[in-house]
């Protein structure tokens, strides 16, 4: 079952169970991967619907972070909430330990020496792991490697 039919599925659940705020996460799942399938006019593959997940999610990271600078609790709890669920479709992420060796493997194959270089190992860590894990810490962990 690809990721929007198990989104599509989980709807109905939901619709059924009067679970309001999974339902309305799902909806916005679903206009986000739609908005991209009218952009582009094109049927979205499951790497292309992790895409739009992971950005959501980081979205909602990011908007966690601001609302606990402002005070804002209750608004906390919510993004909590949606990202919680907007994890759930995601692949399971990477440990450290993982993420670590593909990120030498990948500086030792692009024959990477210095920060100039980190363009280059970020795209090629990013192919391999397709959303198993989050754009930062891979950024991190090069940016360490190669300094």
């Amino acid at each position: 079952m690809s990721i929007k039919e198990k989104i599509k599925s989980d709807m109905i659940t939901a619709m059924k169970a009067k679970e309001k705020e999974r339902l309305d996460t799902i909806r916005f799942i679903q206009a986000a991967i739609k908005k991209q399938e009218i952009d582009t006019r094109v049927d979205l593959d499951d790497k292309a619907v992790t895409a739009i997940l992971m950005n959501l999610a980081k979205q909602r990271r990011d908007s966690i972070d601001q609302f606990r600078k402002g005070g804002r609790e209750d608004l906390v709890k919510k993004e909590e909430g949606e990202l919680a669920i907007l994890q759930s479709y995601l692949p399971e992420q990477m440990s450290t330990e993982e993420l670590t060796k593909v990120v030498e493997s990948a500086i030792k194959e692009t024959g990477a020496t210095g920060r100039k270089d980190m363009g280059v190992v970020m795209k090629a860590v990013m192919d391999k792991v397709g959303g198993k894990a989050e754009g930062s810490a891979i950024s991190e962990l090069v940016k360490s490697r190669l300094s």
